[in-house]
């Protein structure tokens, strides 16, 4: 299974939203993140990188 660890940079510094996401939902500048166990999150945010070889999708504010 891919999972992707979310993260969003702030002044120069990664800041680990989630890790081991499976879904990623997006309404609008909603974002929901659904993690292994089927924990979930929802933030206000827009994707701007989805990596997979580094299993990592990064976020930035809206």
């Amino acid at each position: 299974m891919c999972e992707l660890n979310v993260v969003k940079y702030y002044e120069g510094e990664k800041e680990t939203i989630m890790e081991s996401v499976t879904k990623i939902t997006i309404d609008n500048n909603t974002i929901e993140l659904t993690g292994i166990f089927g924990d979930t999150k929802k933030i206000v945010a827009k994707i701007k990188e989805v990596d997979f070889s580094k299993g990592e999708t990064v976020i930035i504010d809206v």
